[in-house]
């Protein structure tokens, strides 16, 4: 087995993939994405054109989009740790929420941090408040679907897990949680506390003053 990801510490869908490589405790090589380094940054745009962060190498093919990754972790290099569950209705219930979190807290959260880095005079401010509503129209829905649960489907860290940790996280950071949802503010603490999402977060720590919108010190 030879397993090397492109990634970029501070990368939300990065920080998910990481998640689970040190939930399972995968062995792999960290091929960091830096302007500085112009190689590693040229064999990743060969093997993916498209360059979107991140890309898992296992041994000569080539693995794209954070949940396929960790799909595909799951099913040639999963050990006694899941990230999937074998029954099939969990397992829906697991991949219907990774994607509520990528699609609906991740995605706009992304919108409202790339809105920053924009020039001032072509920030989106109509889609800035779009995103902003279905932030917290997430946050709502899913207060009350966490209600009475250990991790996001249920009793077990899984795929769903990687995908939240992540996404509240930084959504957090842009659209504070607050106290009207208890619930989800309680679990964003409990993923933070997770030793393999706590590890992606504290290898991200150096380079938080590349966040465009201010890195608050709390977390």
């Amino acid at each position: 087995m030879a397993l090397s990801l492109f990634a970029h510490p501070l990368s939300s869908y990065c920080q998910k993939v990481l998640t689970a490589l040190y939930e399972t405790g995968t062995p792999f090589t960290y091929r960091q994405l830096s302007f500085d380094d112009t190689e590693t940054g040229a064999e990743f745009a060969r093997l993916w054109p498209i360059q979107r962060m991140p890309l898992l190498r296992d041994n000569d093919t080539s693995v794209m989009e954070s949940t396929v990754i960790i799909e595909h972790l799951d099913l040639h290099h999963g050990g006694k740790t899941r990230l999937v569950p074998a029954d099939a209705k969990t397992a829906l219930e697991v991949r219907f929420l990774d994607r509520v979190f990528d699609c609906y807290v991740m995605t706009p959260m992304q919108k409202i941090v790339f809105n920053a880095i924009r020039p001032a005079e072509s920030r989106d401010v109509y889609g800035e408040t779009e995103a902003r509503a279905l932030i917290e129209k997430s946050y709502a829905w899913l207060e009350e679907r966490l209600k009475g649960r250990a991790w996001a489907a249920g009793g077990e860290f899984t795929l769903a897990d990687c995908a939240a940790a992540p996404s509240l996280f930084y959504a957090d950071w842009v659209q504070e949680i607050g106290d009207r949802f208890p619930t989800l503010k309680a679990y964003r603490q409990k993923l933070l506390a997770r030793p393999s999402f706590a590890r992606a977060v504290d290898e991200a720590r150096p380079f938080r003053h590349l966040y465009p919108l201010g890195a608050p010190d709390r977390d």
